[in-house]
C-alpha cells in the first residue's frame, strides 16, 4: 500500500497477485484501479498435523501453476513479497522462471511463509533489527517499517468534524486489527460508561462487528476506516490495539502511546507477543496479555500516566526507509 503509489509515480507498471477472497482484493482494486489484480489458489500453511494439510499441498501446487501463467504473461523484473501463505506459490514460480524475488518480514521472527520463501528469494528485508538474528546475514537487510506518507498528513480540524468530538477531552482510539477483535470489543463495551468519563472514543470494530444498540455521546463506532484514518489519528491521544507490526510502527511514527493486547498462542505463532514485548522494552508501549483483559482500565491508566515518557522514547526512535528509498533499494538489489 505504501510502495505502489511511489512505483506508479515513477511509471513502473505494477501487478498484484493475491488471494481470491481476501480483504486485500477489495483494498487494491478500490484504491489502485490501474494495478492489475490476479487471484491464485492458495493453501493455509500449518505448523501442526492435520488432514487439511494434504488438501492444501494440492492447493499450493495449483497456486504455483497459476503463478507461472501470470508471471510468464507479465514478465516482471522483480517480485516483491510481503509474506503470508498466498505468496509462497508466487515466490516458487518466480524462482523457476529466474525472476529475482525480494521478501519483507514485518514481525520479529519470520513467519512460516517467509521461512519457506527465503529459500527461493534473493533478499529479505526486515522491520525489526532483531530479525537479523534469525536469518542468514548474507541474505538479509534491516530497513525498518515503511509508513504510508498520507498517514502523516492528518488534520485535527477534519478529525473533530468527522467525529463530532471536542478538543477539551482526550481521545482514545480502539482497534482490533484488520478483522477486528471480539475480545477487545467486548471489554470496551463492558467498561464504556467508565471510559467515557475520561475519554472520547473512536472504536474501529472490524467488519460486521458494530453494535447498533449502543449510542453514547463521545463514542463513535466504525467498522473500518480508509481515507479518514490520518485525520482520526490527528485527534487521537492514546491507542488500544493488537500488536501487528504494520500498525504499531504507524503508531510509533505518529508518536501515539499505545496499549497493546497481542494475540495469544492459541490463535497465533506468538509473533504479536514478540512485537509487543520489544515495543515495551523500547519504551514505546504498555502491554496487556489476553489473560488479564479484565484489567484493561488499570492498564489504560498506566498508559496515560506514562504517556509523556513514551512520547519522549518515540522521539528518539530511528528513521525508517520511506517508500521512495525502499524502491531505490529494490531496484539496486535486483541489478
Amino acid at each position: 500500500m505504501a510502495l505502489l503509489p511511489e512505483a506508479e509515480a515513477r511509471k513502473i507498471e505494477c501487478v498484484y497477485i493475491g488471494s481470491k477472497n481476501g480483504i486485500e482484493k477489495e483494498m487494491i482494486t478500490s484504491q489502485f484501479p490501474d494495478v492489475k489484480y490476479y487471484s491464485i489458489a492458495s493453501g493455509k500453511l500449518r505448523r501442526y498435523l492435520s488432514v487439511e494439510n494434504v488438501k492444501d499441498i494440492v492447493k499450493v501446487q495449483k497456486g504455483v501453476l497459476d503463478a507461472l501463467v501470470i508471471l510468464r504473461r507479465e514478465k516482471p523484473d522483480v517480485v516483491f513479497s510481503k509474506g503470508g501463505f498466498v505468496t509462497v506459490p508466487v515466490v516458487i514460480a518466480a524462482k523457476i522462471l529466474k525472476i529475482r524475488t525480494i521478501i519483507h518480514e514485518s514481525d520479529v521472527t519470520p513467519g512460516l511463509a517467509n521461512k519457506i520463501a527465503l529459500k527461493f528469494a534473493a533478499k529479505l528485508y526486515t522491520t525489526f533489527k532483531e530479525t537479523l538474528n534469525y536469518v542468514p546475514a548474507s541474505k538479509a537487510d534491516y530497513i525498518g517499517s515503511i509508513i504510508r506518507p498520507d498517514l502523516l498528513t492528518g488534520q485535527e480540524t477534519t478529525g473533530y468534524q468527522l467525529t463530532g468530538f471536542t478538543p477539551d477531552k482526550k481521545v482514545l482510539m480502539v482497534m482490533g486489527g484488520s478483522l477486528g477483535s471480539k475480545l477487545i470489543n467486548d471489554i470496551i463495551r463492558r467498561n464504556l460508561d467508565e471510559l467515557l468519563k475520561s475519554y472520547q472514543i473512536i472504536h474501529i470494530t472490524g467488519k460486521g462487528l458494530l453494535d447498533s444498540s449502543i449510542e453514547r455521546k463521545g463514542y463513535e463506532q466504525v467498522e473500518f476506516v480508509k481515507d479518514e484514518l490520518p485525520h482520526l489519528y490527528a485527534v487521537t491521544d492514546l491507542i488500544i490495539s493488537r500488536a501487528g507490526a504494520n500498525a504499531i510502527f504507524e503508531f510509533l511514527a505518529l508518536k501515539k502511546p499505545m496499549l497493546l493486547i497481542p494475540l495469544g498462542l492459541d490463535q497465533s505463532r506468538g509473533d504479536q507477543i514478540d512485537n509487543a514485548a520489544l515495543f515495551k522494552k523500547s519504551g514505546y508501549a504498555e502491554v496487556l496479555e489476553e489473560g488479564r483483559i479484565e484489567q484493561l482500565p488499570e492498564a489504560l491508566q498506566t498508559l496515560a500516566t506514562n504517556s509523556g515518557a513514551i512520547i519522549s522514547a518515540m522521539s528518539r526512535a530511528g528513521v525508517s526507509y520511506t517508500a521512495a528509498t525502499l524502491l531505490d533499494k529494490i531496484l539496486q538489489d535486483i541489478n
